[in-house]
């Protein structure tokens, strides 16, 4: 309170705070609620995790893994690979790929994983080399990583649920068409209904247009330039 003028003692302050249900500055930081914490390092925070896809061929259908990274605060999605062997090596050249000097996560400085063996300790330390702190989420605890689990509701729901696909070249298609719509084209409700990257267009006078991706399936409406 000095900055503000006033002199009070500590027994004050502590009264104040009991008062009120504060607990000293020391216990406030070791009872930290999870929710208060990821909300306090958004700006620097990401989560991955893999989801699944069927796909069908002359043999029968095989399963294809999609590991995917999304910035907690921006909701910025980066599909990292698709693959139908996702083991420790091929995680770890994904790491590299988004940790090098041009990666997208090159300032990030928490990522959240669940304990799949798949995040190697050498995945881990990939990340730990450009100061980014892994973080191992308890087992069965998908609350816990939630806007990951959100991307891979809205993805599935909104777009790989209406395809057959018949190839991981189909597949990795359709996910950089939802991805470039998510990122653009879709108002999210956790972001005021706004959209997360808006180009230009949503800032013309013109008419009101129609832009389709992916055949119709996923649509978007404009203004052209006037």
């Amino acid at each position: 309170m000095e900055n503000l003028g006033f002199e009070i003692s500590d027994a004050t302050v502590a009264n104040i705070l009991r008062k009120h249900g504060v607990e000293p500055a020391p216990e406030r930081k070791r009872n930290r609620t999870w929710n208060q914490f990821v909300k306090q390092h958004m700006d620097v925070m990401w989560a991955t995790d893999f989801f699944t896809v069927e796909i069908l061929t002359p043999f029968g259908l095989v399963t294809h893994y999609v590991l995917f990274l999304i910035h907690l605060q921006t909701r910025k999605v980066v599909v990292g690979g698709v693959t139908t062997n996702p083991d420790g090596q091929w995680c770890e050249q994904v790491a590299r790929n988004v940790t090098a000097y041009d990666g997208e996560l090159i300032n990030a400085k928490y990522l959240l994983h669940d304990r799949d063996g798949k995040y190697t300790n050498k995945f881990d330390a990939i990340f730990k080399s450009i100061g980014c702190e892994p973080i191992k989420l308890p087992p069965r605890s998908p609350n816990l990583n939630a806007y990951a689990e959100r991307w891979v509701r809205a993805v599935k729901e909104e777009c790989l649920s209406e395809y057959i696909l018949f190839s991981g070249n189909m597949l990795k298609h359709v996910l950089k068409e939802f991805v470039a719509h998510y990122h653009a084209e879709r108002n999210h409700q956790g972001k005021e209904n706004k959209l997360l990257f808006p180009d230009e267009r949503v800032y013309n006078s013109g008419a009101v247009t129609k832009s389709s991706r992916l055949g119709g399936l996923l649509n978007f409406y404009y203004r052209k330039a006037s």
